[in-house]
């Protein structure tokens, strides 16, 4: 009793045991990805010319605080202290004004990041919707993302990326 026992735990043990070495994991490279997906270079376009427009305003206020400056350092011996303290408030606030254009266009929460997310966020969905088919025709319990920074991943066997699968899915060919 005690033996036909055991082994009758023994065969549930391996039933209930096979599911898990049978899940299949993977991984992606969401960066190689990205840079492969055509709509991401007009995003990357796009994002550069508003850049390029907030930072020319951004030199344009440092300019004319530098013009400022310059000015009141010509003038500063024929000023009398009154004019020279006005003066001073007006290049206090202009640079006060630059610094808050540059947070408020290029800080953490700034215009920039915003109008990234906004542009980034359908691509995103896209290329998350394919993920998600790839991982499930793959049967896969687990995607990780090589991109994603310093991870848990240390060696990935290219036998095991899908990368391309989802590329694939995304109706993106790779033009190497």
């Amino acid at each position: 009793m005690n033996k036909s026992l055991k082994i009758v735990l023994l065969l549930l043990l391996v039933g209930i045991s096979e599911p898990v070495f049978a899940q299949k994991f993977g991984y992606i490279d969401s960066e190689y990805i990205l840079n492969k997906h055509p709509d991401y270079k007009l995003v990357q376009e796009e994002l550069k010319k508003l850049s390029e427009e907030w930072k020319k305003e951004a030199q344009n206020l440092d300019q004319e605080i530098k013009e400022l400056s310059a000015q009141l350092k010509a003038e500063e011996v024929l000023l009398t202290e009154e004019m020279y303290q006005k003066r001073m408030e007006q290049i206090k606030a202009k640079q006060k004004a630059s610094q808050e254009f540059n947070s408020r266009i290029f800080g953490m929460d700034g215009t920039y990041y915003q109008k990234q997310a906004e542009l980034l966020q359908p691509l995103q969905s896209k290329i998350y919707d394919a993920i998600e088919r790839v991982s499930r025709k793959n049967n896969l319990a687990v995607l990780f993302d090589k991109a994603a920074g310093p991870s848990a991943i240390i060696y990935t066997d290219p036998r095991h990326d899908y990368s391309e699968f989802v590329l694939e899915e995304l109706g993106i060919e790779d033009n190497n």
